[in-house]
């Protein structure tokens, strides 16, 4: 290996070192990007190399960061996240279980169906996952826990279920993917809907076909309500709130009323109106949201402006260039390629989190599939797809720590661990379908815009 093709290499292996130390990983970024384009630049000197991380360049990189930092585009992740912390302490989905579970109590397998249908409404709502999956966890694992319901397949259906955030929009990851690649957040809003329904709809065939095939693991609960009218009635009283703002959101973008920037404006001031609806909203609450979403934004924005200057001195030293003639070099056509890459994004999602994985690898991957011919809405969401797994895979599955903060004693990490592969495979099977079937990203934004 030349001197030309170890420094990119080593820069990113480093990164991966520092990252089982524990030290922040916005801090791990900054650091190695100012170390290695101090390297770059010794090293031209010496070896007589052609790195680009000069003093201009540094500079350059510092004209990014701080367009980084006044993109009007960016400014929909607080308020999206004030959204989804404000509508978790709002009691809509309290209202949801109770009626849920009266809907589809006496369908064998219904009390998961009823928190899948729960965090499907959840996601397209809040794209907060540390919260949706403790809320579900905490209202849905004490009910199936009660009903006889085998552990796995109720903390299992917790885990992924609680996921959906990331995907289905409005999406903090979709806004970070559409800016890292200068896309339109609508077209991958668009995009990414019906591929995050359809995860939810496979969930719910999993459970059901589960169910009815080993009916110990999901029993009928013996105080189980008929289902009359009143109950259906009192279950679309339910539904009225959330799905209200997820068209005051989502419905105001996709037919061009406001930008994702105001639609977050306005869905942060309909989560606060449903919380004020349901006697929840106090000058508590409202200081507990604005810090939790202040420590969030800034945890965004640390980990994006370090992730930036890594991302650019990693291409001022060629690791773009090397990548690409890798991944150009590899035995296969460019569906093998992609295929690849999604691999090694499945790959990696078992020990970096999905920020820096979206930060850092998807601007190096996602130019070498455009010069592949692909269309980069379909491989976005595809990528957007193969991330949620990174939520599930252990060691780094933070879905897997939040259920085990909240969960009872008896469930075990092994338990946890367990429960989630028949997801995992349920996401994979998605993936798949999407891969295969690209109208289901495709189609919609082609309508929306008379393509």
């Amino acid at each position: 290996m030349d001197v030309e093709t170890l420094v990119p290499v080593a820069m990113f292996v480093a990164f991966i070192t520092l990252l089982f130390t524990g030290y922040p990983v916005a801090w791990i970024l900054g650091g190695l990007s100012i170390i290695f384009a101090i390297v770059g630049q010794y090293t031209d000197a010496y070896f007589d190399t052609f790195y680009g991380t000069d003093w201009a360049y540094t500079a350059i990189t510092i004209d990014r960061i701080w367009d980084v930092m006044k993109n009007w585009v960016l400014v929909a992740l607080p308020m999206f996240i004030f959204m989804g912390l404000m509508l978790d302490r709002s009691g809509i989905a309290e209202q949801l279980m109770t009626n849920f579970v009266k809907l589809f109590g006496r369908v064998r397998g219904g009390l998961a169906v009823t928190i899948t249908l729960i965090g499907v409404l959840l996601a397209a709502s809040t794209g907060i996952i540390g919260a949706s999956v403790v809320l579900l966890a905490l209202l849905g694992l004490p009910i199936m826990l009660r009903g006889g319901y085998r552990h796995e397949l109720a903390v299992g259906t917790v885990c992924s279920v609680g996921t959906l955030g990331i995907l289905i929009p409005p999406s903090i990851m979709l806004v970070l993917m559409a800016d890292r690649l200068a896309m339109s957040v609508g077209d991958l809003f668009l995009g990414a809907l019906f591929p995050g329904l359809l995860l939810g709809a496979l969930y719910v065939l999993y459970i059901l076909g589960v169910s009815y095939l080993r009916p110990q693991v999901a029993p009928i609960p013996p105080d189980a309500e008929p289902v009359s009218l009143k109950v259906v009635f009192n279950v679309l009283l339910a539904v009225l709130p959330p799905a209200g703002l997820i068209l005051a959101v989502l419905g105001t973008i996709f037919f061009g009323v406001a930008t994702p920037t105001e639609a977050s404006g306005v869905g942060a001031f309909g989560a606060t109106l449903l919380a004020w609806a349901n006697k929840k909203l106090n000058l508590e609450v409202i200081r507990d949201v604005a810090q939790q979403t202040t420590k969030t934004t800034a945890f965004i924005f640390a980990i994006f402006l370090g992730a930036t200057a890594f991302t650019l001195v990693l291409r001022g030293l060629g690791g773009d260039e090397l990548i690409e003639s890798a991944l150009e070099g590899l035995p296969f056509g460019p569906t093998g390629i992609v295929i690849a890459i999604l691999f090694m994004t499945f790959l990696l999602g078992f020990f970096l989190d999905w920020i820096e994985i979206t930060l850092i690898v998807l601007p190096l991957v996602g130019p070498v599939v455009v010069n592949l011919g692909f269309d980069l809405v379909w491989f976005t969401v595809l990528f957007a797809v193969c991330l949620q797994t990174s939520f599930l895979t252990p060691p780094v599955g933070f879905a897997l720590f939040y259920v085990k903060g909240v969960a009872p004693k008896e469930i075990t990490v092994s338990t946890i661990y367990r429960s989630v592969i028949p997801f995992i495979l349920v996401q994979l099977t998605g993936l798949t379908l999407v891969f295969v079937w690209q109208d289901i990203v495709t189609w919609l934004p082609a309508t929306a815009y008379g393509e």
